[in-house]
């Protein structure tokens, strides 16, 4: 699967709020990383907060742009992305983030890892125009 079209599947079933396709793109063994206040968030982490924002209709919009792809093969591929999630009551959210996704045994391609990037990573991708 191509990145481009993984991050459009992701925002589609965000901005549906379609909770169950949502997590069908979510690995069983995902870790987050990178997010103030936590080690690691888990898929029960992650569960548990799309839940709640989609229950409440927390999301207005969920959006990616850039894509730099850094490793693939024909189960993983690593990139890179800017994530921008906009709050029913107004606030924006702009991360870049690291993702590797997987084709997982059940044919679906899943994320198993996400990354939040540091400030100071994220300034310099976008200097290079990696993002």
């Amino acid at each position: 699967m191509k990145p481009i079209d993984f991050l459009a599947e992701m925002a589609e079933t965000a901005n549906k709020l379609d909770f169950d396709a949502h997590m069908n793109l979510i690995s069983k063994d995902v870790s987050v990383y990178g997010v103030p206040d936590f080690e690691v968030i888990t898929y029960d982490d992650w569960h548990k907060q799309c839940a709640y924002e989609f229950e409440n209709k927390l999301l207005k919009k969920v959006s990616y742009q850039g894509l730099n792809v850094l490793a693939e093969t024909p189960e993983r591929v690593m990139f890179k992305s800017i994530e921008t999630v906009e709050g029913s009551d107004g606030s924006v959210n702009s991360s870049g983030i690291e993702f590797i996704i997987q084709k997982e045994d059940d044919g679906q391609w899943r994320v198993a890892q996400e990354r939040i990037l540091p400030e100071d990573e994220l300034d310099s991708d976008k200097r290079r125009g990696a993002l």
